[in-house]
């Protein structure tokens, strides 16, 4: 399963790479990529997006499901 993401607040490679951390923690995380560009994160696994939208919130980002 793939959810994709849309990441407020990221202005550098560090805040993507905190973004991602914050990701990877979630329990069913499987590959993870965020692109600071777009601003989009895509997480494919079997992590439950209101987890996914949690950690990222907590890591002082905004986001919301794309």
């Amino acid at each position: 399963m793939s959810i994709e993401l849309r990441i407020s607040g990221m202005s550098c490679q560090h805040c993507a790479r905190a973004v991602k951390e914050a990701l990877a923690a979630v329990v069913g995380a499987g590959e993870i990529e965020v692109d600071l560009a777009s601003g989009i994160a895509r997480v494919d696994g079997v992590a439950d997006r209101d987890a996914l939208v949690a950690a990222v919130t907590g890591a002082g980002y905004g986001v919301e499901p794309v």
